[in-house]
């Protein structure tokens, strides 16, 4: 009897999980997203967590991009491996103590050839060491708005303990994306360094088959494959991000497909505003009664063709003076439907000084007598 009571427990556990596993199987987090105005237009599991894997390396790159702009480093600038290389695993360009590269070649190795002894090489150049380095990422990814992301190594090695998101992940290309030092790299497709003595092929295919591809990056740890794949069109720069697939092919597909969705479906457009209706802002304590308002800019935004837009204004009933021309006094809500796309900043068009006890008397004088 315990022996079949046994049986029966298990195979209702194996029928209870079974589809448990399966759905979970089924949740491949993609995102899409327009990398100029920074618009979701599409995501599926986008808040699921999962590992970045070497899709880490964007981020190394990107903060190896800053240091550029900062001038600390060149694309010249020739770097020299330390001992951080010496019996490093996986993708490589054979890298040891004492062998020296540029930063273009080491980009070109990290980016096309997913290099791990170069990611090492660069983290050491730009922190000093990949302890530093890995807090250079995280902090990086938290002024991105990366908040579901935790870095543990340059190279983005498998590790339980890192995490990231669709969501972030579609930040971070933006970011990437915006970075002009960072394009000859996430776009080339087969290339060589060291003299010739290593060719580097870029995992990401479409980087050499899909027209105004932008490049970026694609990732496989064991049998999990992910993309993050850009292209241009219409004055629209759309990202896919598509992660653990168990299928190759997979992920090159549903980024082309959403791609396309992207570029057939969305437009860009400036929302609708008209400054003249504005009321005046009341003054309190000033030498003006109320001051005229102005919007800070008003934004550009990727979102469906059919789309309507709207706006919410959030002003308080008035300010103290005094109050300086240019100042936030408000702010501007920018929807589509329910879903919050962007805002502005709505300014005090001039200055209003607060009102000295002099000029208050004279305007009560004024009032009294005459």
């Amino acid at each position: 009897m315990r022996n079949w009571f046994a049986i029966l427990v298990t195979m209702l556990l194996l029928c209870l999980l079974t589809p448990l596993r399966a759905g979970a199987e089924a949740e491949i987090p993609v995102l899409l997203t327009e990398a100029n105005t920074g618009c979701v237009l599409h995501e599926e599991h986008a808040d699921l967590r999962v590992e970045p894997g070497s899709l880490a390396k964007l981020m190394t790159a990107y903060l190896t991009a800053q240091a550029i702009q900062r001038g600390e480093l060149a694309p010249d600038t020739v770097l020299t491996a330390g001992e951080s290389v010496r019996g490093m695993q996986g993708a490589v360009v054979w890298l040891e103590p004492g062998d020296r590269m540029t930063v273009d070649e080491l980009l070109l190795s990290l980016l096309v050839g997913n290099a791990n002894d170069a990611a090492a090489v660069l983290a050491d150049a730009v922190s000093g060491d990949a302890a530093q380095f890995v807090m250079d990422m995280n902090a990086a990814a938290f002024d991105l708005g990366m908040r579901d992301t935790r870095f543990t190594t340059p190279q983005g090695f498998d590790d339980p303990a890192s995490c990231t998101t669709a969501q972030d992940l579609g930040r971070l290309a933006c970011a990437v994306l915006r970075t002009p030092q960072l394009t000859p790299y996430v776009t080339t497709w087969r290339t060589f360094v060291k003299d010739g003595a290593a060719e580097l092929v870029n995992e990401n295919t479409l980087t050499r088959t899909l027209d105004g591809c932008r490049g970026l990056k694609a990732s496989h740890a064991g049998r999990r494959y992910s993309l993050i794949a850009a292209a241009e069109k219409n004055g629209l720069v759309c990202a896919a991000i598509v992660l653990n697939c168990t299928d190759p092919d997979e992920r090159f597909s549903r980024a082309k497909s959403l791609l396309r969705e992207g570029f057939t479906g969305n437009k860009l457009a400036a929302p609708g505003y008209a400054e003249e209706f504005l009321v005046p802002l009341k003054i309190r304590g000033g030498t003006e009664q109320a001051v005229l308002l102005e919007l800070s800019h008003l934004p550009v935004l990727a979102v469906p063709k059919s789309a309507e837009l709207t706006s919410v204004t959030v002003l308080p009933e008035y300010r103290q003076a005094p109050v300086r021309r240019g100042e936030q006094v408000g702010t501007v809500y920018f929807y589509r439907g329910e879903t919050l796309l962007a805002q502005s900043a709505l300014c005090a068009a001039a200055d209003v000084p607060r009102i000295s006890f002099r000029a208050a008397w004279g305007k009560v004088r004024h009032v009294l007598f005459s």
